[in-house]
């Protein structure tokens, strides 16, 4: 084998060819998703990954018709404490999901991810009820901060998702358009939980290190080019 074709086998091998994976790969970040497998993520309080949660040509597809009650979030295998996460969704018609970070894996104390980790909405902001409730659509910090704008693409198009958190700064950007500029942890941060449904649910948005999730919320998703950057 020459030298040419060794590399490019040692790129599909580490799943950084251009069948596994859309983008190129920043400097400093790592890929969570290698675009051929769920390696490196869990379904929330297991050890596998629920059937409904396929790699697919270098996409990661929720399908709840496939999930045959074997569905559930899905979380990373490591957790996360100041990092920039960078990837792509893109939903069906009248689809809900998110992605969920500073996720506390604890059970039975902590029944979901969501029991703990905020959330930045992903949704059909036209097709979901979802979309008719503030702090609910499509790029929102969910039920705790509104997003500025709202430069999400139309059902069935991929949206960059970047969220970044880093020494208790948190931004969210959507599509390279900043959406959410907060601060976690503070005298503020308490005051948007007290205000939200959070506001009893012990352990909500206080955890400074924890997993990152994205949801099974019984309908269809799609995410791909899925990154990390720690900082």
């Amino acid at each position: 084998m020459n030298k040419y074709l060794l590399s490019a086998a040692l790129l599909l091998a580490m799943g950084y060819g251009a069948a596994a994976q859309t983008a190129k790969l920043p400097k400093g970040f790592k890929w969570l998703f290698d675009g051929k497998t769920t390696t490196g993520w869990h379904t929330y309080g297991k050890t596998t990954v629920g059937q409904g949660w396929k790699a697919e040509d270098g996409v990661l597809h929720f399908n709840p018709k496939a999930k045959n009650n074997d569905g559930g979030d899905i979380v990373t295998d490591k957790e996360y404490s100041n990092f920039h996460l960078s990837l792509e969704w893109k939903v069906a018609p009248k689809s809900n999901s998110g992605i969920i970070f500073y996720v506390h894996e604890e059970l039975p104390k902590y029944g979901q991810t969501y029991s703990t980790g905020p959330e930045m909405q992903v949704l059909d902001n036209d097709g979901h009820p979802d979309g008719k409730i503030t702090k609910h659509r499509a790029g929102d910090l969910y039920d705790l901060v509104k997003s500025s704008s709202e430069p999400v693409k139309p059902v069935g198009e991929w949206n960059k998702a970047e969220i970044i958190s880093n020494k208790g700064k948190l931004t969210f950007k959507l599509n390279g358009v900043t959406v959410v500029n907060t601060t976690l942890w503070d005298d503020n941060w308490k005051s948007l939980i007290a205000g939200s449904k959070f506001a009893k649910w012990e352990g909500f948005g206080t955890f400074k290190t924890g997993k990152i999730a994205l949801q099974d919320h019984g309908d269809e998703v799609w995410y791909r080019n899925i990154m990390i950057k720690e900082l």
